[in-house]
């Protein structure tokens, strides 16, 4: 399936993809929110969740790679931080790297 965001577009065929390597996305993409989040100077998500009217264990979960986030939460959270999409999905690190980044994570 093809998907098109302004100025990128997205081929994906979920038939070969593994749920370990989503959850392994889901968990970077959290890393990343985390860091935005700290870099904006918050120390607590229930505080960054509060301020932005965000609901809070649903950011918690997102940033704890524990939800599947949506497309619609995902920009709302990159609106907070004056990030477009493609800036962000740069940003991530490859697939190789994604497996040492969410061991970092978990110690």
């Amino acid at each position: 399936m093809l998907y098109g965001v302004p100025g990128m577009l997205f081929c994906l065929d979920f038939g070969s993809v593994k749920e370990e390597s989503l959850e392994g996305l889901l968990d970077v993409i959290g890393i990343k929110l985390t860091e935005l989040r700290k870099k904006k100077g918050y120390k607590s998500h229930e505080t960054f969740s509060y301020d932005h009217e965000l609901p809070r264990m649903h950011y918690w979960r997102i940033e704890n790679g524990k939800t599947n986030i949506t497309l619609k939460s995902l920009l709302r959270i990159l609106a907070i931080h004056n990030i477009s999409f493609e800036d962000f999905v740069a940003q991530l690190p490859k697939r190789s790297d994604r497996k040492i980044k969410t061991l970092k994570k978990s110690n």
